[in-house]
């Protein structure tokens, strides 16, 4: 990995610093970090049995256009039991439990996109099941986000270029911590942290590469397509279903993601259930983005 500076310190859920502002963060910074930290141990726990997790992922998937997403029952019952088979790392759960009561809208993000990343997966990936146990240490694609002030996070004006930055930063942040934890930089966890918001004509942040990877990038749109129809604190409502599609469809044909993940998505919303591999994308783009939305827009 060539070599990104970083702006901001990344502690780990103990507050304990892990790499300071300033640090030029590579392959060997890391496996010095995991040197000098020696082992860590690490219990797991099934998802579905800790808190309220369980119950918040039904009442996800009961809203719209989640119920029709999930609206097959045999694929449903599927994915839960994918779930259900999985353990996940005590960090995660402390970091979901962390958002669940400072900042719903993060709480409620992580889960959804990691159901619906399986959904995708099932669709797209030979022998699936390995491959989301791999990503499967928990929701961890917004895991950096514990390295972002929550002030930050949840700010209805526009956010200064610092504070954007800060804000991007949660990718960075995602992969060192995954990376510590795991004891792996090179775990499907951390390269998921850190290149979900990097895109396939090299568009993306942080390092501006090309992704190439099919799980990150079913990551990527999932994230994208629930980040746009949830709530978010700088704007008033949310996008309608069909105009968050049309932004998916639009950024395929920038050759930043892939129709494949687009499509398979777009199969799931229709109530038919078309195979995602016959199915047609409309190019017409009938959907009206909301108004006063503040999402890219900087403060002077």
């Amino acid at each position: 990995m060539h070599s990104i500076k970083l702006h901001y310190p990344i502690n780990n859920l103990d507050g304990k610093l892990l790499l300071p502002a300033g640090s030029e963060l590579n392959d060997d910074t890391i496996r010095g970090l995991l040197a000098a930290s020696g082992p860590v141990s690490l219990k797991t726990y099934p998802l579905m049995n800790h808190g309220s997790i369980k119950y918040d992922l039904v009442d996800i998937l009961k809203t719209t256009p989640y119920n029709i997403i999930f609206s097959e029952s045999d694929c449903f019952s599927e994915i839960i039991d994918v779930m259900k088979s999985i353990k996940f790392v005590a960090p995660v759960l402390d970091v979901l439990d962390f958002f669940k009561h400072h900042d719903m809208p993060t709480y409620r993000h992580m889960l959804t996109i990691f159901v619906l990343t399986i959904l995708i997966a099932r669709d797209l990936v030979p022998n699936y099941r390995k491959r989301v146990s791999e990503i499967a240490y928990g929701p961890t694609h917004d895991f950096g986000k514990i390295c972002v002030p929550l002030d930050i996070i949840k700010k209805e004006l526009p956010l200064t270029r610092d504070e954007l930055h800060h804000l991007q930063h949660h990718t960075i942040a995602g992969y060192v911590l995954l990376s510590y934890y795991f004891r792996d930089p090179k775990s499907i966890a951390a390269q998921v942290a850190r290149d979900h918001h990097e895109r396939m004509n090299a568009s993306g942040y942080p390092r501006g590469i090309k992704q190439q990877d099919l799980m990150v990038e079913i990551v990527a749109v999932c994230d994208v397509y629930d980040a746009l129809i949830s709530a978010r604190p700088y704007r008033p409502v949310s996008y309608d279903n069909r105009t968050a599609l049309d932004v998916l469809t639009t950024m395929a044909e920038k050759g930043e993601v892939g129709w494949r993940v687009v499509k398979s998505l777009i199969a799931h919303n229709r109530i038919s259930k078309p195979k995602h591999g016959e199915m047609v994308a409309s190019q017409k783009k009938r959907g009206t983005p909301p108004l006063d939305n503040l999402y890219g827009k900087l403060s002077e």
